[in-house]
């Protein structure tokens, strides 16, 4: 329904963006990321999600696309709600999340309140077999033609899952990837610097 809202930042508290569109004040519900990108009185852009529920419509908007898409596919993992996925997305940054989701690591995703080993277990679970089927994206391979999934384990392969996760299709990421030093920078730090090169 709502892609983008552009307007002034008029309210900032816990969790809560309310942005000023033409006189008309949305209430976005956020993260401690974008909070800190905004400043009362200033411009600001959020993307944004409308959850529906049958005793509530609620906005949620977030500084990126790429925060904004992780927010969309964390909602879609069940159990986990909108107050979760902010929570999280409060604690880890969209390249975090991903790489966190390609590597198993189930204490990143831990820090973030509320969220327990189940939770955290379940979230790398089904993101990582929706990659492995092809529904976030592209890049797994047969082993022996068993037809068992096996996500490729070097440094370049795990940087093109890890954005796969977030949405990118195989030309973006290879585009992205193209001139990093695959060899000696961390796997986050390669996801950070692809997602840079996407948007510009």
């Amino acid at each position: 329904m709502f892609y983008y809202l552009k307007g002034t930042a008029a309210h900032l508290g816990p969790n809560l963006a309310v942005i000023d569109c033409g006189g008309v004040g949305y209430a976005c519900r956020t993260t401690s990321y974008t909070l800190s990108a905004l400043q009362i009185g200033a411009p600001a852009q959020l993307y944004t999600h409308l959850n529906v529920r049958e005793d509530a419509m609620e906005l949620y908007g977030f500084s990126t696309e790429n925060e904004r898409n992780c927010f969309q596919m964390l909602i879609a993992v069940s159990g986990v709600g909108p107050k979760a996925a902010l929570s999280i997305l409060s604690a880890t940054t969209p390249e975090g999340l991903a790489t966190a989701i390609i590597t198993g690591n189930e204490k990143a995703l831990m820090v973030a309140q509320g969220i327990g080993k189940k939770t955290a277990q379940r979230i790398i679970l089904e993101l990582k077999d929706k990659l492995a089927q092809g529904q976030i994206a592209p890049g797994e391979e047969s082993y022996g033609g068993t037809g068992v999934t096996v996500i490729p384990q070097d440094k370049a392969s795990e940087a093109t899952a890890a954005l796969a996760v977030l949405g990118y299709g195989p030309a973006e990421i290879a585009a992205a990837l193209k001139g990093l030093d695959l060899e000696t920078l961390s796997l986050e730090e390669i996801v950070r610097q692809a997602l840079k090169n996407m948007i510009h």
